[in-house]
């Protein structure tokens, strides 16, 4: 249950920090909404609190039971007439069945609670995938615009040097070309970002057409490495539910063991009596009042071994299910770790490739123009160099996506996260 409360103190430090941020303009504010509003982690904790609800139900006792007869036709006993009868009776059941029943619907409890723990990650992970659309996307816009520009300068280049006789016509119809193209680029990028938009805030459950601020950069952990340990995912919520459900389902197996011994029942018994018509007659119409003792017996056997059983099978059941969670957990931790490290790779190969592209296209554009030749070089070590420098921002983006999910699967806390 300790745990239970970290965790909404965590809950609650968010929604503080909606309130002292209602614009909302970095990352780690956009998480703070999502924990707020998002259907999915709302829903989660709804469950968690109904499955709270269940406790106090199963550790009461039964309801006792009240007995009330009227007699038509009074039964005479030696001290008068018998008028009316109340019976009331509270059963007990065995000694530690209430409290291994509470155990057991606790322990449900909090394995509802990771359930919702889990369901958070999970929108936080998507926050982040589709922040870093956005990131990508703007930058892509960025990166055309700026290409754009610099087509512009090289038709005037080329116009300059087909008037002093130097070029082709030619060269400038084919800068006409490359830029009709980049213009339509950007209309269509331009275009993709309203629908990326709409599914970003609806994560957060927000206005559809709300402004989304995008970073000019993603924070990247550069100390992400692959791990190799058995306990690597002993803070992941789907292991730590699986873990409480079989803690539940051994309680259980105790419940079913005492149900099967005798439930005891306390009462009393409370008869009215009516005076006789008789002078001197000792305890006249004096009520009646006795004590009363019932013991259940459970003689059918049957249903308390197959509870038992049944009980059995589910921690089996619990069990076979978190070795396959955690074989997926480390596959898709292997698999993130390596698209980690593969985008690092090309950040560093792209890189170095654009600053080498970059120094042919200034020696290229020099010669042109001393000479008005290859010309049709330089337009296509222009489209490499664009080429290159948007395959880095996607890597950036791919790299930020497997750190997000490398923290998702690790279950590391959001907060120190992303505050960019």
């Amino acid at each position: 249950m300790k745990t239970i409360y970290k965790h909404i103190k965590v809950v609650l430090l968010l929604l503080l920090l909606c309130s002292m941020h209602a614009t909302g303009q970095t990352l780690q504010e956009y998480l703070v909404m999502a924990a707020q509003n998002n259907p999915k982690i709302k829903a989660a904790y709804s469950q968690f609190e109904a499955a709270m609800q269940k406790s106090p139900q199963v550790s009461s006792l039964p309801d006792p039971t009240l007995t009330m007869s009227a007699f038509g036709r009074m039964i005479e006993t030696r001290v008068g007439a018998q008028e009316a009868r109340f019976s009331l009776m509270q059963m007990f059941p065995w000694f530690g069945t209430l409290s291994a029943k509470k155990d057991a619907a606790n322990l449900m409890a909090e394995a509802t609670f990771q359930n919702y723990v889990d369901t958070k990650n999970k929108v936080f992970l998507d926050v982040k995938k589709a922040y870093a659309e956005l990131y990508e996307l703007n930058k892509m816009i960025e990166l055309e615009e700026k290409n754009l520009q610099i087509l512009d300068r090289y038709r005037e280049l080329a116009l300059s040097e087909f008037k002093n006789g130097k070029g082709a016509m030619v060269d400038v119809v084919r800068i006409d070309i490359k830029r009709n193209a980049s213009i339509t680029n950007i209309q269509l990028l331009k275009d993709q970002n309203h629908p990326l938009e709409v599914a970003f805030n609806s994560l957060l459950n927000r206005e559809l057409d709300a402004f989304v601020n995008t970073p000019e950069a993603l924070i990247i952990n550069e100390n992400i490495a692959s791990l190799k340990s058995d306990s690597l995912f002993v803070s992941n919520p789907k292991l730590l539910s699986l873990d409480k459900k079989i803690a539940s389902f051994e309680a259980q197996k105790t419940v079913a063991k005492k149900e099967g011994s005798p439930m005891i029942g306390v009462g009393l018994d409370y008869s009215i009596i009516s005076k006789r018509d008789v002078p001197g007659l000792e305890m006249n119409g004096q009520d009646a009042i006795m004590p009363m003792l019932s013991v259940t017996l459970p003689i059918f056997r049957k249903k308390y071994s197959a509870k038992q059983k049944e009980a059995d099978f589910m921690v089996e059941l619990a069990n076979y299910e978190k070795q396959a969670v955690k074989n997926k957990l480390e596959s898709s931790y292997s698999m993130a770790s390596y698209n980690f490290l593969k985008a690092e790779k090309l950040k560093e190969l792209y890189t170095t490739q654009t600053e080498s592209t970059q120094q042919a296209i200034k020696l290229l554009v020099s010669a042109y123009s001393n000479s008005g030749t290859n010309f049709e070089e330089i337009l296509r070590m222009n489209q490499d160099l664009l080429m290159l420098q948007t395959e880095t921002v996607t890597a950036n983006k791919n790299q930020f996506i497997a750190q997000s999910t490398v923290e998702y699967l690790l279950s590391k806390d959001n907060d120190d996260d992303n505050k960019n």
